[in-house]
């Protein structure tokens, strides 16, 4: 009798495991569906019944980097604000979702990470790196405005004024130059932002970083 009722508890013990284990494969599927929705409601509700705000997906990346990919916005800001969430997450290529922000341009999206203590001057490419590629000249002033360090060094010594010469906007260029970037620097393989303006045929941004250089040259005494 004792090894029939011992058998029972096993056989319920394993329906629950596998109860609890269909529900969870159900509830990761739902998250991920509502992220790529921008369902805001069904994160929430997920959120509350304890699921994990930090899970990853098959790819290993958290939720919050993938709701600001997308973006689903406000699928990001219930994340952001859920205080579980950790909003230093990093993908395989150590890009954070200040970066992905910083890059969308989504300045509302990166004050809030900011205020929960994203970070700003990470190593290697930064989030001001990422800004000045796409010439997010509102983003490029909140992180300026929160220490970012405007001449940031890439693992390969590229700065956010190389970016911008590049591939940013004139106004972005013209923005981090009035805001004290360095335009003479050099890269590791002896770039400065006038040979990546140049690189890219970008003759104006080329005079632009060429007068702010000159403009900034000691004046001769007569």
């Amino acid at each position: 009798m004792k090894k029939v009722i011992q058998r029972i508890k096993y056989v319920v013990q394993v329906f629950v495991l596998i109860g609890f284990s269909a529900a969870n494969a159900g509830s990761y599927d739902d998250f991920f569906v509502a992220i790529k929705r921008n369902d805001a409601e069904t994160v929430s509700s997920l959120l509350n019944r304890g699921f994990d705000s930090n899970t990853v997906d098959k790819d290993g990346n958290a939720a919050l980097y993938l709701a600001v990919r997308e973006p689903s916005i406000a699928v990001a800001t219930v994340l952001i604000k859920w205080p579980k969430t950790q909003v230093e997450s990093r993908t395989a290529k150590d890009e954070s979702p200040l970066m992905i922000a910083s890059l969308k341009g989504l300045t509302e999206i990166c004050a809030a990470l900011i205020a929960r203590g994203a970070d700003v001057n990470k190593t290697g490419w930064t989030p001001l790196h990422y800004a000045a590629t796409t010439g997010q000249v509102k983003v490029i002033a909140l992180l300026l405005e929160n220490y970012a360090y405007i001449d940031a060094e890439s693992p390969n010594g590229s700065t956010p004024l190389m970016m911008a010469a590049h591939y940013g906007s004139v106004e972005s260029v013209q923005d981090l130059l009035s805001a004290g970037a360095d335009p003479l620097l050099k890269n590791e393989k002896g770039l400065t932002a006038i040979d990546f303006a140049y690189a890219a045929k970008r003759e104006d941004v080329a005079k632009l970083i060429a007068a702010s250089v000159r403009a900034k040259a000691p004046k001769g005494v007569w």
